[in-house]
């Protein structure tokens, strides 16, 4: 299916996809990009219709089901708290009661940005620990209990691959210990599921988006350089190209930039254009 840009989606055709988190933001981008290459994608968050929206930012798990099924996939939302244990095993039952299988885990949550405030650059020892509590539950051990399960349905019929969306530059620090250390722990991750599935066929990484114009960056920036930032749409068509590669067992536990892949796999961002890699500026203290 082509889009305004030329950009032609690859067959995804009846594979089936988790995309965690993915009421707004990232995950919706995602979840858009495998509908229009006709995979069959289920939504987890916790914004569902008929609730208060999350801090006012717009976005449901129904209305990104909703848009997969027009982009031409099945979308089936799917209400998941994945802080809860419970939730996140009612989920993967119902994945392969359905389905019989799963292709494709996006780990997408994140609780980290949740009450943002002026403390969020303060050095770690100002640090509310609410705020360790949000990135670590709701990020690091929400990845972790997503990919156990995903793993066990992917080890059945050795094939698979876990992609962990994460964040950084090169291995610069990332200005912020509590948040260096939870997005270098989801990295961490990624190898060493890869190190213990690789003789599964199942693969697992990580990629790290650049500045993305999400509905909370949106919201917040009183200014954006539209010429360094890109769409959530950007990095769907990373998760794509990697979800449609033969090959994608050569890339097990690597973790890429959305840029690089874009420059591999010969896509772009939807207004035709390549966003460079996010670069960060170093820590000066």
């Amino acid at each position: 299916m082509k889009s305004s840009d030329d950009y032609t989606a690859p067959d995804l055709n009846n594979v089936v996809t988790l995309v965690t988190g993915a009421s707004r933001g990232i995950g919706k981008g995602i979840a858009i990009v495998l509908g229009q290459a006709g995979a069959i994608v289920y939504v987890t968050g916790r914004s569902k219709n008929g609730t208060e929206q999350k801090e006012g930012l717009p976005g449901t798990i129904e209305d990104t089901a909703r848009l997969v099924n027009k982009a031409g996939g099945k979308g089936i939302a799917v209400y998941c708290d994945h802080t809860n244990d419970g939730d996140v095993e009612k989920l993967f039952r119902r994945i392969d009661s359905s389905s019989r299988k799963l292709d494709l885990l996006v780990n997408n949550v994140w609780g980290g940005y949740e009450g943002h405030d002026e403390t969020f650059s303060s050095p770690f020892w100002e640090q509310p620990l609410r705020r360790w509590r949000a990135m670590f539950n709701a990020g690091v051990r929400a990845h972790f209990t997503a990919g156990r399960l995903a793993a066990r349905l992917m080890i059945r019929r050795k094939t698979g691959l876990i992609i962990n969306i994460s964040a950084g530059d090169q291995g610069k620090f990332l200005h912020s210990t509590m948040y260096d250390t939870a997005k270098n722990a989801m990295d961490r991750m990624a190898l060493g599921m890869a190190l213990e599935l690789r003789k599964y066929n199942v693969a697992a990484l990580a990629i790290h988006p650049g500045f993305t114009r999400t509905e909370r960056v949106m919201k917040s920036s009183t200014y954006l350089d539209f010429n360094t930032t890109h769409s959530v749409e950007y990095v769907g068509r990373a998760v794509a190209a990697l979800a449609a590669d033969s090959t994608v067992m050569h890339k097990s536990g690597g973790v890429y930039a959305v840029s690089d892949l874009a420059h591999e796999y010969g896509f772009t961002d939807v207004d035709g254009r390549h966003i460079e890699a996010f670069h960060i500026a170093d820590f000066e203290g």
